[in-house]
């Protein structure tokens, strides 16, 4: 069993930047892919960003260039930093963990981006 926690969600205003974190309970260096997504309300959850062990990154093209996917093996943690944030980014961010073929999930941090 892989437990995520996410947090750094919250209210900001447009143009402006968040740092949300995932906490896995087990040592991440063995996970082979770990990732954001987003859900938006009426819509279905979409791929933000994903990271290999070996740092390799894909990120979504409606975030290229203002969003940026890392993790920490030593502290089980992955993070996204997200700058230039717009209205269009709100949406519940869940981070995702894939190991041995099984995806785990966490329970989700809310980003509201709004004036």
């Amino acid at each position: 069993q892989v437990q995520l926690v996410e947090s750094g969600g919250g209210l900001v205003q447009p143009g402006g930047s968040l740092r949300l974190s995932c906490a896995a309970s087990v040592s991440i260096f063995r996970i082979y892919a770990m990732g954001w997504y987003r859900q938006a309300p009426g819509k279905q959850r979409e791929l933000v960003a994903t990271i290999t062990t070996g740092g390799k990154t894909n990120d979504a093209d409606s975030v290229k260039g203002r969003f940026t996917i890392s993790r920490d093996n030593a502290k089980n943690t992955v993070y996204l930093q997200m700058n230039s944030l717009k209205p269009e980014d709100t949406a519940v961010y869940y981070c995702k963990a894939d190991r041995d073929g099984i995806g785990y999930w966490g329970q989700g941090t809310q980003v509201t981006v709004s004036s």
